[in-house]
């Protein structure tokens, strides 16, 4: 079965492109107020996503949003799609303040470890 990631808007497209290189499928995925692919809140077990891939500032909407990084992201809780959260190292425990009320499985990486964490993640090493 083909293995399928899910990423927002500003992933590295040298990683993306290191993915499909491997066979892994991307996904572009909106956050709600970017529209950049499908919604990530509509993710179901028919999209075959093993694994959502953002940069810390695309979880976070802007005030006048009022939705919460809990919300869009309950997808990836109901169906255990774990989200691969990438922020700058000394940023991290910040951060993760900024997301606690998510109840999806937060993995947090900085850019020097994405590639590799996101192989570990899906056992491709």
């Amino acid at each position: 079965m083909k293995i399928n990631i899910g990423y927002l808007e500003g992933t590295d497209p040298l990683i993306l492109s290191r993915c499909a290189a491997l066979g892994i499928n991307t996904i572009p995925l909106s956050n709600g107020w970017d529209n950049h692919g499908k919604y990530i809140g509509l993710l179901s077990k028919t999209d075959n996503v093993s694994l959502v891939i953002a940069y810390l500032h695309k979880l976070i909407a802007p005030p006048e949003m009022e939705t919460k990084p809990g919300d869009f992201l309950n997808a990836c809780k109901i169906h255990r799609i774990p989200v691969l959260v990438i922020c700058h190292e000394k940023m991290i425990a910040q951060a993760k303040k900024k997301l606690s009320g998510v109840k999806a499985k937060l993995y947090w990486v900085t850019p020097a470890t994405f590639f590799d964490t996101v192989m570990k993640i899906l056992k491709m090493k």
